[in-house]
């Protein structure tokens, strides 16, 4: 590898969710170092979160992997990549870095995201928060994202393509970039 290799995050969309899209975690490390030539790619939960180091730029690896995946898999599936240096700046810009992990969400927008004010007001919860930084959008949502209504909603009222993952999530994917 040369000497510009970056720690990456890839973050699938829409895998594994009730029983449909499946892919097993071996097999998509596999898939990924076969693309990346990293033989130390890890993983984090069944839901498609990876750290690997590669030396090619993000646009030519993400269409490696959304094809490599397609074809071993045989679907489709919507790939967002995160430096370390980028998920490290979610991560700061949480607004409430000290709640449990289970209760703030980051929507990774694939775009940048447009938020329908009144639709997220109208959903909102007098205890939620809805925090947007570039292409990031956090959902604080005090007493639990599972009974908020804004949170089944939230991704339609940011307007763009996204997937999401909570704070713990991205405190481990953060810990696994650094280490």
């Amino acid at each position: 590898m040369t000497s510009d290799v970056t720690r990456w995050a890839m973050f699938l969309r829409g895998i594994n969710v009730g029983g449909h899209r499946k892919i097993p975690m071996a097999d998509l490390r596999t898939v990924v170092a076969e693309v990346t030539g990293d033989a130390g790619v890890k993983s984090y939960i069944a839901s498609g979160n990876v750290v690997f180091v590669a030396d090619q730029p993000e646009a030519h690896l993400r269409t490696a992997l959304s094809s490599r995946i397609a074809d071993v898999f045989g679907f489709d599936v919507p790939i967002l990549l995160q430096s370390a240096a980028q998920m490290r700046a979610v991560l700061a810009a949480c607004p409430c870095p000290e709640e449990k992990g289970n209760l703030a969400y980051a929507y990774l927008c694939f775009d940048d995201p447009v938020i329908d004010e009144a639709g997220v007001n109208a959903l909102r919860a007098s205890s939620e928060s809805v925090t947007a930084k570039g292409r990031v959008v956090w959902l604080h949502a005090p007493d639990g994202v599972g009974r908020s209504k804004l949170g089944a909603k939230l991704e339609q009222l940011i307007g763009v393509k996204a997937t999401a993952r909570n704070l713990n999530t991205v405190r481990k994917m953060v810990e696994m970039l650094d280490g």
